[in-house]
């Protein structure tokens, strides 16, 4: 019995492995949490939001780890080690240990010392420490280190399970060199790109992935920083060893400085992609777009891209997708056909996204665009947010105008939402009255709704009044007025 109910403390422990407070709250119940908890916390002890530097103890715990004659050679340097033994630790913490982050480690090393040097000697000390006493490296975020921890006699065994690393380009090719030799099975590979030249270690350790199923690139530089087109493309190297990880690489997210040719090249080779995340999608014809066919597709995030493009990538998915994120206002700034496409797009969406749960959608405010809008709703059952963006490119609307637009669709919204939907993401652009939005609420019943918008009109008094009122009544959870950049990329 008491093995049994171990067995379901760690159950709901493992629920709140990212809730540091619970979990810390948790170990002073009684011995049987405490031995259930620590496990947990100890799997990642870097991860949870606290302040490492008031946090001696991370210190002290694993620097009591260190033998003696260490001890004795780093306290010469005028390094400040804890007095006491590693017999009296309750725990074998560092043996739960699956994680490394470089750059908490090196905040921790600095309670020892402020010198450079010294907390040169600690983490080298440290790492040595990490790969005999871990079991297993899962889950390594390397940026800005300094050593090359693959030299130490236990790496091999301890780096070979690693399943998931962060890094930056800035770390010298040599590094993942090293780690190609040993990692060959890393599942998440992250990458923040803070430079143009090309890192062949990263393309090195891509190439030799035999389970590669998520890759992320961000382009991360200084706000002066002025792309330089004469040199080498960081990029396409990097995207040609992709394209050879076709058949196990089913994430990517690509978030770059400016569109590159190859990305256009490689896409379509990239045939079993679960997730597509990227912020330009370029310029491309209907022939290279009918390309791109992804079956097993079920996230779709593009900052830019036109409608028309959209609809042909999502009428060739394969029927699965659940979240659609497009950036709304990229739609009418750079396409004349939008009060076209908009239709278009929406008529995809219901024809070919039954199970579609997120998504952005911007029309015109024609009866037409309304009618197929409410289609979309009674079809797309599964629904549980939506971001609404409403253009009229054709002409400059009065506010009368603009308010019954707003009625309008919160009439479609009252007879077909779908009975899943609990999130409804307003943009600029929508003008709701106080009576219709009343009669909205009072419509809406056994759902409890959040609604975001950007327009602070909703934080007058008498709005404010209505809200608060139907909030008490439990038909509103929230109603929020937010920035444009939280509203449309919250979702």
């Amino acid at each position: 019995m008491s093995k049994l109910n171990k067995d379901i403390l760690f159950l709901i422990f493992e629920e709140l492995q990212n809730d540091s407070k619970s979990l810390f709250s948790c170990l002073m119940i009684n011995k049987l949490w405490c031995e259930t908890v620590i496990p947990i916390l100890w799997r990642n002890p870097w991860c949870y939001d606290i302040n490492y530097n008031d946090k001696n103890y991370l210190f002290l715990i694993i620097a009591s780890y260190l033998t003696e004659d260490i001890k004795e050679y780093l306290t010469r340097q005028g390094i400040q080690l804890p007095s006491f033994s590693y017999k009296s630790l309750l725990f074998d913490y560092l043996s739960f240990c699956r994680n490394i982050n470089i750059k908490t480690i090196n905040t921790i090393i600095s309670i020892g010392s402020f010198l450079a040097y010294n907390q040169f000697l600690l983490q080298q000390e440290f790492y040595s420490l990490f790969m005999k006493k871990f079991i297993v490296l899962k889950y390594l975020d390397m940026k800005s280190i300094k050593h090359q921890i693959f030299y130490f006699p236990e790496s091999k065994t301890c780096l070979k399970s690693l399943c998931e690393l962060k890094c930056d380009t800035s770390i010298d090719s040599s590094y993942f060199y090293g780690l190609a030799r040993l990692c060959q099975y890393i599942q998440r590979l992250i990458i923040v790109n803070v430079n143009t030249n090309v890192n062949y270690g990263i393309v090195k350790l891509i190439e030799v992935q035999m389970n590669l199923k998520y890759f992320e690139w961000e382009d991360v530089f200084e706000d002066n920083f002025e792309f330089n087109y004469s040199r080498v493309d960081p990029y396409k190297e990097v995207l040609l060893a992709l394209e050879k990880k076709a058949d196990i690489l089913n994430h990517l997210k690509f978030y770059f400085l400016y569109v590159d040719h190859t990305l256009q090249r490689v896409l379509p080779k990239l045939h079993k992609l679960k997730t597509l995340i990227i912020n330009d999608f370029g310029r491309s014809s209907d022939d290279q777009l009918k390309m791109l066919i992804y079956n097993d597709l079920e996230t779709l995030i593009i900052d830019c891209i036109l409608l028309n493009a959209a609809s042909i990538i999502i009428k060739n998915s394969g029927g699965r997708l659940k979240k659609i994120l497009l950036e709304p206002y990229d739609f009418s700034l750079h396409d004349e056909s939008f009060t076209k496409d908009s239709l278009f797009f929406i008529r995809k969406i219901y024809e070919n996204c039954p199970s579609i749960e997120y998504l952005s959608l911007a029309f015109s405010p024609s009866k037409e665009h309304f009618t197929e809008f409410e289609k979309l709703l009674k079809i797309c059952q599964n629904l549980k947010s939506i971001l609404l963006t409403i253009f009229n490119i054709e002409e400059i609307e009065t506010n009368e105008k603009v308010i019954e637009n707003g009625e309008e669709l919160l009439k479609v919204l009252i007879r077909s939402t779908p009975i899943n939907l609990r999130e409804i993401r307003f943009s600029d652009d929508f003008i709701f009255s106080l009576e219709a939005l009343e009669e909205f609420f009072g419509k809406w019943r056994g759902r409890p709704l959040t609604i975001l918008t950007t327009d602070s009109i909703y934080e007058g008094e008498h709005y404010t009044k209505l809200i608060d009122k139907y909030k008490n009544d439990g038909v509103i959870k929230d109603f929020r007025c937010e920035p444009f950049i939280d509203v449309i990329y919250g979702l």
